[in-house]
């Protein structure tokens, strides 16, 4: 599985998602792209999944119109999501096409 992460999402978390193959959107110089220019490029360059902590992208775009699966982290905190870290590998593995999951950390 391909899997996008944008600016918000922690790069440590990559390693919880082997063996997955993981790019950010700053990797790709994708940074300044908004999100419906992101999603876009993400479905053409094939990745299945975006990992964001952009919690109001469901409000900003219309999500069910797309392939790419999205999964949302409710914060950008490393040390919480570390602790939360089984939910958001969980959601990876569950996402299909154009699904949508929100993982609340505590």
């Amino acid at each position: 599985m391909r899997i996008l992460f944008d600016q918000g999402t922690p790069a440590p978390l990559r390693s919880h998602l082997a063996p997955h193959q993981v790019s950010t959107a700053f990797e790709l110089n994708w940074g300044q792209l908004k999100n419906g220019d992101l999603l876009s490029e993400a479905e053409k360059a094939g990745f299945d999944v975006l990992v964001t902590t952009d919690q109001n992208l469901k409000y900003q775009q219309n999500l069910s119109t797309r392939r790419i699966g999205v999964v949302v982290i409710d914060t950008t905190s490393w040390p919480r999501i570390k602790k939360g870290v089984a939910g958001v590998v969980d959601a990876v593995n569950r996402i299909g096409p154009g699904g949508y999951v929100e993982v609340a950390i505590p």
